[in-house]
């Protein structure tokens, strides 16, 4: 089978935040004393770009950008006129879509009023807060440094300044947290009227605090009744869920983030940051991933200490790479785009598909792979099944 580029993104790391949050296991960077090079950084940023442009020059040729993400960190720690710079270069260095989605994850206790409105004319055209809860106790167990006022107060911010397209993030199962808490915080969501909801479930990840001194969680049943419960309460008011943890207003799905899990493509510039590019040429698709620790990434300028790993992805580790993105999607994707994507034939996976049939896992549906129900419940055993 021959392997067809798919769509492109662009992914930006910014690594820096006020401060690290005990859950959390991105790679992000609380502040110290000295305020980090912010500017220097936007240069090395656009230096790692050329860098890639010119070892992928031929998987990419010809292939706009449909969607660029700022993610963190916290990009909002980032002053409008650096985000216009930066954006610039980049449309300097490669094509973008008309219309090309453009995001900025922001944190509501790191915005200054009257920044939306700076960002906006950098061509930010999507904004997504970092809410996690509208329960103040919630927030500091959190280690949030916002409060639930601030959060709202940022959000109106945004779409005063003329922003019609804002996600809100938002986590349930939290210390402490009944199914009440978690229908509030979906209510207050509502009550703003962003365009998209992320809601996911907090869990314990490795090398956090969190995970080293475990704070008392709903159990898994508990958890299991919010998410249905939330689920129902997003629907009646209009969000459809779309993906595992993501809702959307109609026409509002997250372009970017679609483009993951339909198997895209995605050039990721700054530290730490993950990218994965499929030339047709050659049949390979290549992850590539930025060395972590922003001033090791900086030192490197674009030369290849920037490069914390790149390696092709082996045939027996393609399918539960692409069914790992793919089955998150409530409506799937169609059965052919495996053998499109991935360059192998769809032979192999059917041993897979009949048993994710058989267990119920998956729709009887030979034009489309998707998840049951029982499969959303079970998701990690579908993927699981797919492993060589």
């Amino acid at each position: 089978m021959s392997l067809l580029a798919p769509p492109l993104s662009l992914y930006i790391h910014m690594p820096w935040c006020v401060k690290k949050c005990p859950y959390c296991d991105f790679n992000s960077h609380g502040l110290r004393s000295e305020p980090p090079p912010y500017a220097r950084y936007i240069d090395d940023l656009l230096t790692d770009l050329d860098a890639d442009r010119a070892d992928f020059a031929e998987a990419l040729a010809g292939r706009p950008v449909v969607s660029i993400f700022f993610g963190g960190g916290t990009p909002s720690l980032f002053a409008p006129e650096l985000i216009a710079r930066l954006l610039d270069g980049v449309r300097e260095r490669l094509p973008l879509v008309d219309g090309a989605e453009i995001t900025l994850e922001t944190n509501p206790g790191t915005v200054e009023h009257g920044r939306f409105d700076g960002y906006l004319a950098a061509g930010v055209n999507r904004i997504s807060f970092g809410v996690q809860s509208f329960d103040d106790d919630k927030l500091r167990r959190l280690g949030r440094i916002h409060s639930a006022s601030e959060a709202e107060s940022a959000v109106k911010s945004a779409q005063d300044a003329g922003y019609r397209n804002i996600n809100l993030d938002l986590m349930y199962a939290l210390p402490k947290q009944e199914l009440d808490g978690a229908l509030a915080d979906v209510e207050r969501a509502i009550a703003l009227a962003p365009t998209h909801i992320s809601h996911y479930q907090l869990t314990l990840e490795p090398n956090t605090v969190f995970a080293a001194n475990p704070p008392p969680l709903p159990d898994d049943d508990h958890a299991w009744a919010m998410q249905e419960a939330c689920e129902a309460q997003l629907a009646m008011a209009g969000y459809a869920q779309y993906e595992i943890s993501a809702y959307a207003q109609p026409r509002r799905r997250c372009a970017h983030n679609l483009n993951y899990w339909q198997f895209g493509d995605y050039l990721g510039i700054g530290a730490g940051a993950h990218g994965k590019v499929s030339d047709a040429a050659s049949g390979q698709i290549r992850r590539r991933w930025k060395t972590r620790g922003p001033r090791a990434y900086m030192d490197a300028a674009g030369g290849p200490g920037r490069i914390g790993g790149d390696s092709v992805v082996s045939t027996g580790e393609l399918p539960f790479e692409y069914m790992l993105n793919a089955l998150r999607l409530i409506d799937g994707v169609p059965a052919a785009a495996f053998a499109q994507y991935t360059g192998l034939p769809a032979e192999q996976i059917a041993g897979a598909i009949a048993t994710a049939h058989q267990r119920g896992w998956l729709h009887d549906d030979p034009t489309r792979l998707h998840t049951t129900p029982l499969g959303q419940r079970f998701l990690n055993d579908v993927i699981a099944s797919f492993l060589d």
